[in-house]
This record gives C-alpha cells, structure tokens and sequence, in this order.
C-alpha cells in the first residue's frame, strides 16, 4: 500500500471520493450492475442503447482504475492473486484496497478478470473468483457425502474445500440444490429424502425401530412404503424376530442404551478408566456410531479431562478439564481495543425471523472464557425482560432467539446488523448496520440474491 493509501480513513475513502467524482448516470449503472440487472435493462432505464451502456460502464471503470493506480501499489498483481482462489468475499477485496465495502469494488476486481461465482443458484453476488465454476465443484464435493447430519455439515464442506462463511445453508435451500433440509437440520438427497431421513433418524435414535416410528421423519404416509423404500436399500437391514429396521453397519445390531455420544464416552471411560484419546474412540464407535468430529467435540464436556500422561479420564477421578484452542476470528466479528465490547455481524435470515438460535463461531465463547461444555452467559437489553443467551455445547456455540429485536427494529428478510455484547456489564444491543440505498427494508423488499458477508470493519464503541 503506497503511503498515501495507507493514510486514508473510513471518513476520506478515496474510491468514494472517486466514485462520487463520476456522472451521477454512471453510478446508477455501476450500481444497476451490481444489483444483476442486465445491459439491455438499464439502457432501457436510461433511455440509450445496450453499446452505450457498455461504453459508460468501461469509461467508469478506467477513471476508478486511474485512481486505485494513485493509492494501492501493485493492485492488480494483488487482486488478481487474491481472486485465484475458488471464491473471496468483497469485503476481503475491499480491504486490500485499503477502503470500505462499497459498490465502487466491483468495477476494480472485474478489471482483473474476476466475476461471481456461478452456483446452481446462480450468481453468488458479493463473492469474486477468476474461475466462476470453482466453488459449486467443491459444493458438489460435499454433497456427495450427504445425508448429513446438521453438526457434520460445516466439517464436511470444510473439508471439501469450500471457503469459510460462503452462505452455504442459502445454497444448499435453494430449489435447484441437490439437497433438501430435513429434521433436526439434517440435509438430505432429493431423490433419496425417505431413505436418508430414515438413515439418519436410526443413526440418531441409535437403536432398531419399527417402520411406524419412521413415518414421521422421512415424511411417507404408509408404513408399508417405508418398509418397502427400506427393503430397497443396502444400509438398513430388518431383524426378522422383532420385525423393527436397524443399519447394516451397526457390528452386532444389538440395542445400544445411550442416548447420545457423550453418554456412550462418558460411559467407557466410567468402566474402563484412562484411555489414549484413539483408543477410546474406538472403543466408543463400537458401542455408538458417530463420527470423529463428533467425539472430538466431545472432549470439550466439563465432565471430560486428560491426565498429567495424556491420557484422558473423567474430572470426577481427577483429570484436568480439556480446553478449546483459539479459533480463528471470522471477519464477522470483532472487539475492541481493550476486550470489552465484542460485535457480531449478522444477515436476518429465514432462521432468525422464524425465531431459532443463531449458531456462531466458537471464537466468541472462547474470548469470553466459555472453552468447555456445556457454558452459559446471559445479556441483558434495555427495555426487555428476556435476556440474550449465549451457550456453548459440545458440538456447537449459539446465542438465542433476536426474532423480536429484529422486528423491533424495523428490519426485514436480507437486512444486515451488528450485535454489541458488553462483557464489565453484560449487555447487549443490536444496530441496523445497512447502507440507505441497499437496505431491503428501506425499498420495501428483500433481495431475492445471495447476499455477501459484508464489511468486516466493525466499529465498536465502548
């Protein structure tokens, strides 16, 4: 970054000022681009031809491209190496430049040839690559190892390849996806929802049951279908005696009386004593199928520790609690100065107006302390007598339901804001953080586009 560069603020961003400098016409049409209209759309809009518009959108970007020369050395070197990657979000682009999230970044990084990535469900606006077909490979990579459990779906599509905060459960509901959302935040193959939904249901429930029980998960009527759907399918197998379904990988298809992974851990380590961490998986997956991931979460319950050799052992018999090792701050977050004010960008989402919990990245339970499970934290907000609840699980962090803060503030489907969390006074506040002329609430709809991450420059006063 040249010294000049370096020296801006948020209150003198050149490429705003250079964006302002631009016929007020052009900056229409840089910003019709950005919300996906068409060439031919906006010279209709403007009165002048799809060649005109072109030709204003070209000379627009050479006068931002003129000045970005000016301010940030190599950025097109620089961009173009950042935009390799299968997708990048604006705001990252956005600080490379050295400026805020704007819509002026958009003609900067297609000058380096980048552009959306391209998904099932169209352009994913707000995210750049130089190879737009890169992103949904890697998708496709995780869906191929559905049906997937709602606690193995990030793991797995992180260990596909896809980037961190790509809206993926967007992608994955949209009605061209593969995938279909099922129970309990399952995700399961279109063409094989019963049977995956039963799959997971019996891999949950942990024990053989009849195919009436299976009626309600998998969503088929007759229970004669459902047995007939299972007959078809390798991965069940129906014990003759009892007549009730159970999976073919179970080892001895005996019923297992634990409810969950944890039970099934804490219940080895209870008549077996101090294990080697893989020993004890494996001793645990005999008696409970579940994934690594899952029993690696799993170590973080306060009633889990490790012994001075390494070993580990029940807190109850002496063994030191296991804490959770720093993630990684997400760009969606941030603190202050001096660690007492912490703020969460958020996107109200389908989840957050029908009132779930909102799961976050661990990195904020484990700034607060909270790095083993279960933990608790609550917050309180002027004015109302629920408080905001942050737990820590095993497999999970999640605050509680911001539905009636949400509403109460005006803010709709697509609306961005922060969540202020206060730790010398436990409290919290919400801000409407859209900008007036993108802000679905303010035109009267929500955008129907995948919306990016947003700036990851939280301003958090104390």
């Amino acid at each position: 970054m040249a010294e000049r560069g370096s020296a801006m603020t948020r209150d003198d961003d050149w490429l705003q000022a250079a964006f302002g400098a631009l016929p007020a016409r052009s900056r229409r049409m840089i910003e019709d681009r950005a919300d996906g209209k068409t060439l031919g759309s906006i010279g209709q809009e403007h009165e002048v031809s799809r060649e005109r518009v072109r030709q204003l959108l070209l000379k627009a970007q050479e006068h931002l491209c003129l000045v970005a020369d000016a301010f940030v050395d190599d950025w097109r070197d620089r961009l173009t190496t950042l935009t390799e990657r299968s997708a990048v979000p604006q705001s990252e682009v956005s600080a490379l430049l050295g400026v805020r999230d704007q819509v002026a970044v958009e003609p900067l990084v297609e000058a380096v040839g980048a552009e959306h990535p391209l998904t099932w469900a169209g352009r994913l606006r707000g995210w750049w690559t130089r190879s737009p077909g890169a992103l949904e490979v890697l998708i496709r990579r995780g869906v191929e190892e559905a049906p997937l459990r709602g606690e193995d779906v990030a793991v797995t599509f992180a260990a596909a390849g896809v980037p961190d905060e790509v809206p993926l459960l967007d992608l994955l509901g949209h009605p061209d996806s593969p995938l279909v959302p099922g129970f309990g935040g399952t995700w399961l193959r279109r063409r094989a929802r019963g049977r995956d939904a039963a799959y997971l249901f019996l891999l949950a429930n942990g024990e053989p049951c009849r195919a009436e029980e299976l009626l309600a998960p998998t969503g088929i009527r007759r229970k004669s279908a459902v047995a007939e759907a299972l007959r078809r399918d390798e991965r069940f197998v129906q014990l003759r005696l009892e007549g009730k379904w159970a999976l073919a990988e179970w080892p001895h298809l005996n019923v297992t009386p634990y409810p969950n992974a944890m039970e099934a851990l804490v219940a080895v380590l209870t008549e077996l004593g101090p294990l080697p961490k893989d020993a004890l998986f494996v001793k645990v997956g005999e008696r409970y199928p579940v994934t690594l991931w899952r029993l690696h979460q799993c170590l973080l319950d306060d009633r889990v520790g490790i012994t001075e050799d390494g070993l580990i052992e029940l807190v109850a018999r002496g063994a030191t609690p296991i804490e959770e090792s720093e993630p990684a701050r997400p760009a969606r977050m941030a603190v202050d100065p001096a660690g007492n004010v912490f703020g969460v960008r958020l996107t109200v989402d389908k989840d957050i107006l029908r009132g779930s919990g909102v799961v976050v990245s661990s990195w904020l339970t484990w700034q607060l302390g909270m790095r083993q499970a279960p933990m608790v934290r609550t917050f309180s907000i002027a004015g109302h007598p629920t408080p905001i609840v942050l737990k820590r699980a095993t497999s999970a962090a999640q605050i509680s339901s911001l539905r009636v803060l949400v509403k109460e503030n005006g803010m709709v489907g697509g609306c961005e804001f922060v969540l202020f969390l206060r730790t010398d006074d436990s409290t919290a506040r919400i801000e409407h953080a859209c900008t007036q002329h993108i802000c679905p609430a303010a035109i009267g709809s929500a955008r129907t586009d995948v919306r990016p991450p947003g700036d990851s420059a939280l301003e958090l006063s104390p």
